[in-house]
């Protein structure tokens, strides 16, 4: 290894060590990049602006490169995705060290996500812990074991908000609200970087999807956005800001158009916004083939639309290879410049230069590394991880905890299925380490409990369905008997069983990319299988298994508890089974609201009023209401319950006035009043009551995970300033404006304790 490394330094004469050893590190970087530039030829710089997978992993498009391995000793790739393993990313960087003119080493991504080969809870479900400390240590471990991979290239964090559960890819994000999304958003850059690239533990974070891909119309995946400026810079852009400010050190460009423009080749999207005013350094990568599929979008051949997309700012094109066959004929056409082609191919090798890859290009290749993956401390904290995902929903009777001692029936689809334990978007997971929730039971219950297992129904019956669901293979499977036999043996379990626990809800794949759906309810074979069980007239508590906010209506009038598990990842049995049987006391809270009816959707906390707004209780005619329906969501943003209870005090002000340079402390005192040890998530939600533009009706601002012993009490304290307040007025200035403020804070969105100051001009 330090052969061909020397080898390398002297072939590209130069001396990486005493390159101006006393200078500033960036004096050093561009002295290094601009010197290794102009050796390059055309061919060759054009060919660092060149994404490519050569195949084996999971496609996230319909396209698979080919002749990768001559196009890398040519000189015309700059990166790769899709290679898993020291041992591949070992030979195919070598073929670029070693066998390509300059020896320029490749960047190495994956769609790391919610961890690696361990595997954490889905993004959404973590969101739901609320807990940023926890989603860093996920992100950090998911960074150790990716390096130990050889990757050096982390395609997240993705934090497109999104208030339409019937997109799929809700599943990838923290939910619906920009203030929570940000503080995650900056979390996981930190956790992937480390706040140093060049450790060989650490990954470039790659923020996606920019912009705006979380509000497709209708919820159908791809699909057109169409936003005002103002709504995009207080409601939809902060994540991105957040992350970038957390040093990520690359952007993904999203799928949708923005302004009518696709963001691929949006030039105010991806410079005016993310460099000008935003000062972003690093480089912008296009999503899977989104150069190409700019000419569906309807502007021009490859050719036109990859010089659109090179102009507007893109610098690394991700499969499609419209920049590797045009840019060449576009410069001698006058399309592009020089200037244009340089400076994207700069952005990517200072992004190499970064993660160290010019000093060593096998950083990240090191056989005594694997010990990382799957290490005893990455599942642990994979079980910690589900088990804090967990939201409680409904617990009538308290029948949860459950007992330690009886008989339980554990019925449904999702009670044993292996494969559906690890959520969407699991690239490099293997689902054969996952625990079932059958396996958790059994190892948390103890000896003095009897689980009696039935399969109950199928996740679906429907043939058609279940084959679109299946691309990745068969999440859900038939049989092993009939719909009705298998429901009158889950009956017959039942009836031996003091409680029943029903796992129910969706395959991993019925959520994620290209997994939008319409009705997000539980498909018919499992609501017939609730209601033979709760006709048994036993408890029925509900395991649901999701990767987006559902219908329940019924399921929640029906079912004497449920527990929204997600899809937890590689220890996703153990974790949840730690939470059913109290050995965790559930602690997560949604962070998206769960509609009543599809019908409501977009349903989010921080709506605006109307000028007609429904009180609840007064009169409906001419009111913004429906006629069949509540205007609330069936589950709200922020709710989430637990095994004990919390008690708030009246909000207390330090000041009813606040001025500029001063703050003042909002405080609750929090009481467990309950039975249990636990942990309560306390909300800070100001509105806006006058102001030159409509403000939404609350906006979270703050929020703090407090531990209490049963019977403690803890005084909470939210400090307020003239910057909380802030916010994006007509003309896009960021401001404050002097007014009365409502003040709630509370347990969720709905639930709240409420005082008022205002805010005066100096």
């Amino acid at each position: 290894m330090k052969k061909t490394s020397l080898l390398f330094a002297v072939v590209m004469m130069f001396n990486y060590s005493a390159i101006a050893q006393q200078l500033p590190a960036s004096v050093k970087m561009h002295q290094f990049i601009e010197k290794l530039m102009q050796q390059m030829t055309l061919e060759e710089k054009i060919g660092q602006l060149n994404l490519l997978t050569p195949g084996g992993g999971i496609p996230t498009g319909a396209v698979v490169s080919t002749d990768v391995e001559t196009k890398i000793k040519n000189g015309q790739v700059g990166g790769l995705f899709g290679v898993i393993g020291a041992d591949k990313v070992l030979q195919a960087q070598r073929l670029a060290v070693e066998k390509s003119r300059l020896h320029i080493p490749l960047i190495f991504g994956s769609d790391v996500i919610h961890g690696h080969k361990t595997t954490f809870p889905i993004p959404l479900g973590l969101a739901c812990s609320w807990d940023t400390t926890l989603i860093k240590q996920t992100a950090r471990a998911a960074a150790i074991e990716a390096t130990a991979d050889g990757l050096s290239w982390a395609f997240s964090p993705m934090v497109d908000i999104c208030r339409d559960p019937r997109w799929g890819r809700i599943a990838e994000g923290a939910g619906e609200d920009a203030f929570l999304g940000s503080a995650i958003a900056g979390a996981m850059v930190r956790g992937y970087q480390n706040n140093n690239l060049q450790q060989d533990n650490t990954v470039m974070a790659c923020v996606k999807h920019f912009a705006l891909y979380g509000a497709a119309e209708g919820g159908r995946d791809y699909n057109t956005v169409d936003m005002s400026r103002i709504r995009m810079y207080n409601e939809y852009l902060p994540p991105y800001k957040a992350a970038i400010d957390a040093g990520a050190g690359s952007v993904m460009s999203s799928f949708n158009v923005i302004d009518d423009i696709p963001a691929t080749s949006n030039r105010w999207l991806l410079t005016d916004l993310l460099r000008k005013q935003w000062q972003f350094n690093g480089f912008v990568v296009s999503d899977y083939t989104s150069v190409n599929e700019m000419e569906a979008h309807g502007l021009g051949d490859l050719q036109q639309v990859s010089a659109l997309a090179l102009k507007a700012g893109l610098d690394m094109d991700m499969v499609g290879e419209g920049f590797l066959t045009t840019l060449k004929k576009s410069l001698q056409e006058g399309k592009v410049t020089l200037n244009d082609i340089n400076t994207a191919c700069r952005r990517v090798l200072e992004a190499k230069y970064k993660l160290g890859l010019f000093n060593n290009p096998y950083r990240n290749v090191s056989a005594n590394r694997a010990s990382v993956i799957l290490s005893p401390e990455h599942i642990a904290l994979s079980r910690k991880a589900a088990a804090k995902a967990c939201v409680l929903l409904k617990n009538n009777n308290s029948v949860l905890p459950l007992q330690h001692t009886g008989t339980i029936a554990l019925v449904g689809p999702l009670a044993d299925s292996r494969r559906n334990m690890l959520g969407t978007w699991s690239v490099s997971g293997d689902w054969h380490h996952a625990v079932t929730l059958k396996e958790g039971m059994e190892n948390v219950a103890g000896q003095q409990v009897k689980i009696v297992y039935a399969k109950g129904a199928n996740i679906s019956d429907d043939t058609l369905f279940n084959k679109k669901v299946n691309v990745f293979g068969p999440e859900i499977e038939m049989g092993p008997t009939s719909s009705d036999a298998m429901i009158q043996e889950a009956v017959a379990a039942a009836m031996q069983a003091d409680v029943v626990v029903a796992a129910l809800g969706e395959a991993a794949d019925m959520s994620g990319e290209s997994s939008s759906r319409a009705d997000i309810g539980l498909p018919e074979s499992q609501q017939k299988l609730l209601h033979a069980l709760v006709q048994t007239g036993k408890p029925v508590v509900i395991v649901l298994f999701n990767g987006r906010p559902m219908t329940l209506v019924k399921e929640s009038q029906m079912a004497t508890a449920i527990v929204d598990v997600w899809f937890g990842g590689t220890e996703a049995g153990n974790g949840i089974a730690d939470v059913l049987f109290g050995h965790e006391n559930p602690s997560g809270k949604l962070t998206a609201s769960f509609p009543y009816s599809v019908g409501q959707i977009p349903v989010y906390y921080n709506h605006l009023n109307t000028g007609r707004p429904y009180v609840l209780g007064g009169p409906t005619k001419f009111k913004s209401d429906y006629l069949d329906i509540p205007n609330a969501p069936l589950f709200p943003f922020g709710f989430g319950l637990s095994y004990t209870r919390f008690h708030y005090s009246p909000v207390t002000l330090s000041d009813i006035n606040l001025k500029n340079g001063r703050t003042i402390h909002a405080s609750v005192n929090v009481t467990n009043t309950g039975n249990y040890d636990g942990e309560e998530v306390v909300q800070l939600y100001l509105r806006d009551e006058v102001a030159s533009i409509s403000r939404p009706v609350k906006m979270l601002k703050g929020f703090q995970k407090i531990f209490l012993k049963k019977g403690e009490t803890k005084t909470v304290d939210f400090p307020i300033t003239i910057d909380v307040l802030k916010f994006y007025n007509s003309q896009l200035k960021y401001v404050t404006e002097p007014g009365k403020y409502e003040v709630m804070i509370g347990t969720n969105s709905n639930e709240v304790q409420t005082a008022s100051f205002t805010l005066f001009n100096n």
